[in-house]
């Protein structure tokens, strides 16, 4: 961006429109409503959620638990009529600008892009699902505790095909690997540097114990050598695998589907729950 420093701060109240509530002050950027808070900050879309259900004619619709049925299963070739794909796109498109706020419905909604074409009503009434969860959760939003909820995420396919539980944990972790060190050089552009290794929770012992000596070699010789990148930054003591139970590990709100109370648990320790809520636990 180029221009004016007067110029650019045009823009910049433009852009930026503050309205203060006594400790509170509430910044409207590009359709996200950014509270901030004594403890942090809460950024939600739950006016833009609205506008899609009353688009969709979905205001009173029933309310679901998770945006994912548990235990249910989509495929290309679906059962009922064909559908019209215009209405499926149009509610798909609207999701993904979501995700910025409610990284809880990544998952769902990364599952219901690949039934692009072929639809059939199955498809349709899961997709819809995604919507009745956000009926009863519009009012949710993203809480940043200064430094200590999320700040990046992401999920995808891996680009190989494992042939044990724990390689894929170890190719998991070796992705989550390179993330942190790239935000750690940015930190460190910024006159940051963290002193300290990165974190990196992982709910397979055999996986951790992979990335710090060489075991079980009869059944890992096969992994590619790039991936052992993660036991080089391990024993440097730039990041350090830890243990967590399954039921603790976060990613796997964004990597699977949950029945509720699991659902429910990591939603909060992701950062995604109502901004009352919040203040309860603050003050206690």
């Amino acid at each position: 961006m180029t221009g004016s420093k007067s110029s650019f701060t045009n823009l910049s109240e433009n852009f930026w429109s503050t309205v203060s509530f006594g400790d509170l002050s509430i910044v409207n950027v590009m359709g996200k409503e950014v509270v901030q808070y004594v403890d942090g900050i809460f950024v939600s879309q739950k006016k833009y959620v609205q506008e899609i259900l009353d688009r969709l004619k979905m205001k009173n619709c029933n309310l679901v638990d998770t945006p994912v049925d548990f235990g249910s299963k989509l495929n290309k070739v679906g059962r009922g009529d064909m559908v019209d794909n215009t209405l499926y796109r149009q509610i798909v498109g609207s999701l993904m600008y979501l995700i910025a706020t409610r990284p809880d419905i990544m998952y769902a909604i990364s599952l219901k892009i690949k039934y692009m074409e072929s639809l059939a009503e199955i498809h349709l009434l899961a997709v819809k699902s995604i919507l009745r969860s956000l009926q009863g959760t519009k009012d949710f939003c993203l809480f940043y505790k200064k430094g200590i909820e999320a700040v990046s995420w992401s999920s995808r396919k891996q680009k190989i095909v494992t042939l044990l539980t724990t390689e894929a944990e170890f190719v998991a972790a070796t992705a989550y690997a390179c993330q942190a060190v790239w935000l750690r050089r940015i930190l460190q552009e910024v006159q940051l540097k963290q002193e300290r290794s990165t974190t990196i929770f992982c709910d397979n012992n055999l996986a951790i114990k992979q990335s710090k000596i060489h075991v079980l070699h009869g059944r890992s010789k096969h992994i590619d050598v790039k991936y052992y990148f993660l036991r080089d930054i391990n024993n440097e003591g730039t990041i350090e695998l830890q243990y967590c139970q399954s039921e603790d590990q976060l990613t796997n709100i964004i990597t699977k589907p949950l029945r509720f109370l699991p659902f429910q648990k990591l939603r909060k320790l992701m950062g995604v729950n109502t901004m009352d809520e919040f203040k309860k636990v603050q003050l206690n």
